[in-house]
């Protein structure tokens, strides 16, 4: 007769130093000796990931025991923190801390927590059959002792998830610094508290996250938390603070905070603090001076949004590589959109800007401190082919759902040409696929319906979420876009915008689905059948003025009563719709669109009710997107009109000739500066700088028409620079006599002695003059009054020479004055920066004056550089040989 022996149990005790982390693990394969390697390389992992989580946050003495029945394996961890609860975290791939207890959720066939009086025991079993689903689940705690509600409005989950794991990270890394300089196991009392209250604020955050719905991509919280943890929030902040300053200096292994995560860390540790203690709430929307250009763009990041914006944009990860891009930028740079992934992003950047960049971005990762996030930067883009093209830059962050940072650009051009047709419909990137949903780290309930019984509040949050949709963007298309993001949140499962053309033509710029998974064909998009006067069905009668008009009963596109209408019902059996409501986007009495909204389930239909606050939203909305209408057609039109003014510059083997044109990055994109450049019958050169009064389109009529009288008078009489000006200023009163200008006019005479520069100035700054040895000096001679101020005062002229390989640099004010500094210092500052650059390249002595003087630019930049060649080899001292010749004066 045979008898089974019970199993063996094995202990052991162990002191909470880091190192005995090993210990524990080694102990754990020693006692499950018999037992299949797998499982028991599993044991070891998992209990030296609870033991780690026993070392940091219960800080006592630890048992662990580990025992085999069967083949199928227990380990218990316990420790003497009974009142500190567990904080299970999602195992984001980017996360630096808090996977320890994912792995156990994940590899274990059953796991779970319990506490008696004097302990708390986290256990996990493995078996080596297939595993039952877990028996078990991890149960957090709620704080002990009286509790206040304290309320989070606003709240950017992403944001918060980044900025819970980098501090958690830090936390990490000082325990565990610390506790290895000091081999006795104590921590310093600020880390002990500061390592509580964050799991503590973990702990009630999770909790409060379980009881909400996230219909969107912010959440509103109320969160209870311990009535005395005021000051133990503000150690914790404190610690943090001193932990980040140590990492940008290099003394941590963890990366300091990007801008928009501190900012973020400390606004949320404060508002605790301050509402424990008694203060009102405010709100992360609120926050002024936040980072972020846009603190409203709070969704997670989701590469669709790139790949479906119009606007140029380009996204890149903390590795510096490319990890979307949409084909507006890639059109614009000579790429297909694919061959860009996985490319570092350095390849659209021309060659003298790379270092700066890689040193630039490295900095920016070590220190967290940035010098051009959320700011408009001029700089040049290298296309394909080798061409430098000017943009604006405007670099953001964004969190993704997965824990990382995205660097998000986008680019405006300012004088390149336009942009190649868009992809065919059919192409990969033609949808509009809605951004995937706010991946939580709990479970939450389901989003539930509009009805009227709860229409104020849900209908008024509605509001208020499609009013900022609207206000995040100028960008018609992409304004509808997030307008119909909000509505699938909210108000329907999905929804299509149409527009109507100056042609009547109807086109489809945006479909987007409550499920990001459903797919959606790019025929969809784009032109539709016309709209006639027979034309019939809910979207021709709503887009020739009638509507809302709900839809209850969905013919089959067999029914359709014109080919419009068989597009319309067309994509309703493919996504599904029961019932919907089709409303007209009109402004100023006319109909320029439609909103198709569509609800899939019977259970939860648009009725009659609604219809009253839909058209009431959709009148908003209306407004919204004709504005953007507005502000697109009057921004093409500036395009076009700067184009046409920017001239060609002419070619010569006795010099260079370099210009760059640079709109404001805070008013329209056109303006009074220009530049001009034109060989006279007579071979000198004409310079020309100016600048009319005014920021506007008639600004930048009155230009154009000064331009071309001073071209004119130019060419007629070939006369000294101020007479010319004189002649101007006499014209300018006569046809404008409202308008004034400054203006420098100046002549690099071409008759084969020394370069000379002759010039007049009308009130404009004055050239600078810059040697090839860095010497500088301003042209400052023949000044006079602006134009349109009197033109019966004579007008001096001036002349000074133009030394070879030496750099002349005519300039609009908009380089360089900046609020808050004089001009002398700002004349002083151009100079100091142009000695510097004296022997780059032309191209690159521009771009570099750009790049310094040209970010947030209040003012539009114009600039015109001239670089005389050095003499041919045959002559000496820039004289022909044989001695110099006669010129007559």
């Amino acid at each position: 007769m045979s008898s089974t022996s019970p199993p063996r149990t094995r202990s052991r005790r162990l002191s909470p130093a880091p190192e005995n982390v090993a210990t524990a693990r080694r102990f754990v394969r020693s006692a499950l000796v018999g037992v299949t390697p797998d499982v028991v390389d599993t044991a070891e992992l998992l209990a030296g990931e609870l033991v780690t989580n026993a070392v940091i946050h219960a800080r006592t003495e630890t048992e662990v025991s580990a025992w085999a029945v069967g083949g199928r394996v227990h380990v218990r961890v316990s420790d003497h923190r009974q009142d500190r609860g567990l904080v299970p975290h999602d195992r984001h791939p980017y996360a630096c801390t808090g996977r320890g207890l994912t792995l156990v959720d994940e590899l274990a066939t059953s796991h779970g927590v319990h506490s008696s009086a004097d302990r708390k025991t986290v256990w996990f079993e493995l078996w080596p059959e297939t595993p039952a689903p877990p028996t078990s689940a991890w149960e957090t705690m709620a704080p002990s002792g009286p509790t206040v509600t304290v309320a989070l409005n606003d709240v950017p989950y992403t944001l918060y998830w980044a900025a819970q794991q980098h501090w958690e990270g830090l936390l990490r890394e000082l325990l565990l610094a610390a506790s290895t300089a000091d081999r006795t196991g104590e921590w310093p009392e600020d880390l002990v508290v500061a390592q509580d209250t964050s799991s503590m604020i973990c702990a009630c955050m999770t909790a409060a996250v379980e009881q909400e719905t996230p219909d969107s991509s912010t959440l509103s919280l109320l969160v209870a938390f311990a009535a005395d943890a005021a000051a133990s929030v503000l150690t914790l902040r404190r610690v943090l603070d001193e932990a980040e300053a140590a990492a940008q200096q290099g003394s941590l292994l963890t990366l300091p905070a990007l801008p928009q995560i501190r900012a973020f860390r400390h606004w949320l540790l404060d508002q605790i603090a301050a509402q424990l203690s008694g203060a009102r709430p405010t709100a992360w929307t609120q926050v002024t001076g936040a980072p972020s250009a846009t603190p409203t763009e709070l969704a997670p990041w989701d590469a669709s949004e790139v790949e479906a914006a119009d606007v140029p944009t380009v996204a890149a990860d903390d590795g510096n590589r490319i990890i979307a891009v949409n084909n507006a930028a890639a059109s614009l740079l000579g790429w297909h959109a694919h061959d860009l992934l996985g490319q570092r992003l350095t390849v659209l950047m021309p060659e003298h800007l790379r270092k700066r960049h890689v040193a630039a971005f490295t900095s920016l990762l070590l220190t967290g401190e940035s010098r051009i996030l959320g700011r408009s930067i001029p700089v040049p883009a290298l296309h394909r082919d080798g061409r430098v093209i000017p943009v604006r830059l405007a670099v953001q962050t964004q969190e993704a759902v997965d824990g990382r940072t995205v660097f998000v650009a986008q680019l405006s051009t300012t004088t390149a040409l336009p942009a190649p047709p868009r992809a065919p419909q059919d192409s990969l990137h033609a949808t509009r696929p809605a951004p995937g949903p706010v991946q939580l780290p709990t479970t939450t309930k389901k989003a539930r319906a509009v009805t009227l019984e709860q229409a104020a509040p849900e209908w008024l949050s509605l509001f208020a979420d499609t009013g900022r949709a609207l206000t995040s963007t100028l960008n018609m298309d992409e304004r509808l876009w997030r307008v119909c993001h909000v509505l699938t949140r909210k108000l329907a499962d999905w929804c299509a915008a149409d527009l109507l053309d100056e042609r009547g033509q109807v086109e489809r710029v945006c479909i987007v689905h409550r499920d990001p998974q459903v797919p959606i064909s790019g025929a969809h998009l784009g032109r539709l059948p016309p709209v006639s006067e027979t034309t019939r069905g809910s979207l021709p009668r709503v887009l020739r003025g009638a509507g809302p008009l709900l839809v209850t009963d969905m013919p089959s596109r067999s029914q359709a009563q014109s080919p419009l209408d068989a597009r319309q019902l067309e994509l309703v059996e493919q996504l599904g719709g029961r019932s919907a409501v089709v409303a007209p986007l009109r402004a100023q009495r006319e109909v320029f669109g439609a909103l198709t909204m569509v609800r899939v389930r019977d259970e939860q239909p648009f009725t009659k009710e609604d219809i009253l606050l839909i058209a009431e939203l959709v009148r908003g909305i209306a407004l919204g997107v004709d504005n953007a209408r507005l502000h697109q057609h009057t921004h093409s039109n500036a395009e076009q009109l700067q184009r046409a003014l920017l001239p060609g510059l002419p070619r010569s083997e006795h010099w260079e000739l370099t210009a760059r044109y640079v709109p404001s990055s805070t008013t329209a994109e056109v303006g009074g500066d220009w530049y001009d450049a034109f060989v006279l019958p007579g071979g000198d050169t004409v310079l020309i700088i100016g600048d009319v009064s005014g920021h506007d389109l008639q600004a930048a009529v009155a230009m154009s028409a000064l331009r071309n009288m001073l071209r004119g008078i130019a060419v007629d009489r070939q006369e000294p620079p101020g007479e010319v000006l004189r002649r101007l200023d006499l014209a300018s009163q006569t046809l404008s006599p409202q308008s004034t200008a400054t203006c420098v006019y100046a002549l690099v005479k071409s008759d084969g002695g020394p370069r000379e520069l002759h010039h007049s100035s009308a009130g404009h700054l004055p050239p600078l003059l810059t040697t090839h040895e860095g010497e500088t000096r301003y042209l400052d001679r023949g000044r006079g009054l602006l134009i349109g101020m009197d033109p019966d005062l004579p007008r001096p002229s001036a002349r000074d020479p133009l030394p070879p390989r030496s750099t002349l640099l005519l300039f609009t004010d908009g380089l360089i004055e900046r609020r808050g500094e004089s001009l002398d210092d700002a004349l002083a500052r151009l100079r100091r920066h142009t000695a510097d650059h004296a022997r780059d390249p032309l191209d690159v002595f521009c771009d570099e004056l750009i790049i310094k003087f040209g970010a947030d630019a209040s003012d539009d930049i114009a600039l015109l550089a001239l670089r005389p060649t050095p003499p041919p080899s045959g002559s000496i001292g820039g004289l022909p040989r044989g001695g110099p010749r006669e010129t007559g004066t």
